[in-house]
């Protein structure tokens, strides 16, 4: 009798340290689960500019597929008007606005590497001065108006930020990019491109982009 109660004891003892054994593993699994999605985490907000424009073109399954009009070497730098569409996909129907964002985030290495560039990223500079948050937009488009003036058929772009050239043909590049990527929707016909104070792009004199 004695004999089958130290048994019945012994494998008693034995279960419950199997189910700690298991609750501790268990346990171990999910911290580990809980540290790496929260790794994962922190990685996704260090993501480039650029890596979003590597992103855009490999969903065009989904969303909306639009251009984006880059310059291109040697072509741009002998005429500042030519420009040349890369494909992309917007997954908003903002299509307009997703696509500049697009163009101020660059062409990917591989086109880079085949000649196309920007320097619209470059000429942005100091903090956005439409929003009283950091890391406010680069921009605003508003559609059916010049300026402050309703205009069916025309954009106006209009800079948060301040601007500065590196020179005259840069200035005619980055309006010929912003154009041909803003036109290419059959609802803008003309596009007016502003500075932050509101004045024509490039600020050159009177604004006759306004007129």
């Amino acid at each position: 009798m004695h004999g089958l109660q130290g048994n019945h004891s012994h494998s008693a003892v034995s279960f419950h340290r199997s189910k700690i054994l298991i609750l501790v593993v268990l346990s171990a699994c999910m911290l580990f689960a809980f540290v790496l999605s929260a790794y994962s985490a922190n990685l996704l907000p260090s993501a480039s500019a650029a890596s979003i424009a590597r992103a855009s073109t490999t969903s065009t399954a989904v969303g909306y597929p639009v251009k984006v009009y880059f310059s291109r070497v040697p072509d741009s730098l002998n005429n500042p008007k030519a420009v040349f569409p890369v494909n992309r996909s917007s997954p908003t129907i903002a299509v307009a606005t997703f696509s500049i964002q697009l163009l101020i985030a660059g062409p990917t290495l591989s086109e880079r590497n085949a000649g196309y560039f920007s320097e619209l990223n470059s000429i942005l500079t100091g903090p956005s001065s439409c929003s009283s948050h950091p890391g406010g937009p680069d921009f605003k488009i508003s559609l059916n108006m010049k300026g402050s003036t309703p205009s069916p058929g025309t954009a106006t772009l209009r800079f948060c930020r301040a601007t500065s050239s590196p020179g005259i043909g840069a200035d005619a590049r980055i309006l010929a990019e912003i154009n041909a990527t803003l036109k290419q929707f059959a609802n803008i016909k003309n596009v007016v491109v502003l500075n932050q104070a509101g004045h024509c792009f490039p600020a050159l004199g009177p604004d006759l982009c306004l007129k």
